[in-house]
């Protein structure tokens, strides 16, 4: 796969691209990247990229400035995107485009487990970072597939919000992580990961669970699964309720999620406890 980041400040992400695990999925062949300056695609010599939105009223200004059009649609084009036809007041879809452009707001669909992974069945992905209050909206209905947010909440650096995009997808590409390492993860089945433990086995008065050193690989299993139901309960009940209504959840989860609501099935592994003597 190929990410193509359209930034004013490419030495933002050029460090996430150049380190750990993505560096070693660029240095394999796995990953590509084209960091595009936007600021070479302006015309004047102070390499202008913004200015002030319209819509002052009585001589009132609106607050913060906007991202140019022109210079943006260049960079984008410069990395194969093609805008759409504009007929009337709507448009019309594109296609025979190997890239999906993607715009990072705050005002965009949320960002998923079940959007990275259709994000990551893609070719190539162009990502546009905005600054400011924005990017002129001509431009996101000439150009943009997807606007998407990573949370309920305002950032001032699109290449932030670009990165978390790019590093919940990369991951999911054949060959840059283990299958077994994404298979139990978070919101891989509508649950929570559960908690892990390393050495060594006494840490401050508190044991490893006792089932983890069993070598029961059944019993490791079971206690796996209910303490992902447990800690999915405890910090996001939604996502029980939404895997319940979807019909998703195992026969297993289901009767163990009953066997803890009831109060029933008690966890004589609940926590590390403390060391004792």
């Amino acid at each position: 796969m190929k990410f193509h980041v359209l930034t004013l400040f490419p030495e933002i992400p050029r460090a996430f691209f150049e380190s750990s695990i993505m560096a070693k999925a660029v240095d394999r062949g796995i990953i590509a990247y084209n960091l595009v300056n936007i600021r070479d695609f302006a015309y004047d010599r102070h390499k202008t990229c913004d200015d002030k939105p319209y819509g002052g009223v009585l001589g009132s200004k609106v607050p913060g400035m906007l991202m140019l059009p022109d210079p943006l649609s260049l960079a984008l084009e410069s990395v194969g995107a093609v805008p759409r036809e504009i007929g009337g007041q709507e448009a019309r879809p594109r296609g025979g485009k190997p890239q999906r452009v993607i715009y990072v707001t705050p005002s965009g669909k949320p960002l998923t487990q079940a959007l990275a992974q259709d994000l990551a069945r893609e070719e190539e992905l162009v990502f546009v970072c905005g600054r400011y209050e924005g990017i002129d909206q001509r431009v996101i209905d000439l150009y943009v597939d997807d606007e998407v947010s990573i949370g309920d909440y305002v950032m001032s650096s699109g290449e932030l919000a670009a990165t978390v995009i790019i590093d919940t997808v990369y991951r999911l590409i054949e060959g840059v992580i283990s299958r077994e390492s994404l298979e139990e993860e978070s919101f891989s089945d509508g649950l929570l990961e559960y908690p892990q433990y390393t050495r060594p086995e006494i840490f401050r008065g508190l044991r490893v669970p006792e089932v983890l050193l069993s070598g029961h690989h059944e019993l490791i299993r079971r206690w796996r699964l209910r303490k992902r139901i447990e800690k999915t309960l405890a910090v996001r009940p939604d996502l029980i309720e939404k895997a319940r209504a979807s019909g998703s959840l195992s026969k297993e989860t289901e009767k163990t999620l009953k066997e803890i609501e009831n109060g029933n099935g008690s966890d004589p592994h609940h926590r590390g406890r403390p060391e004792e003597g």
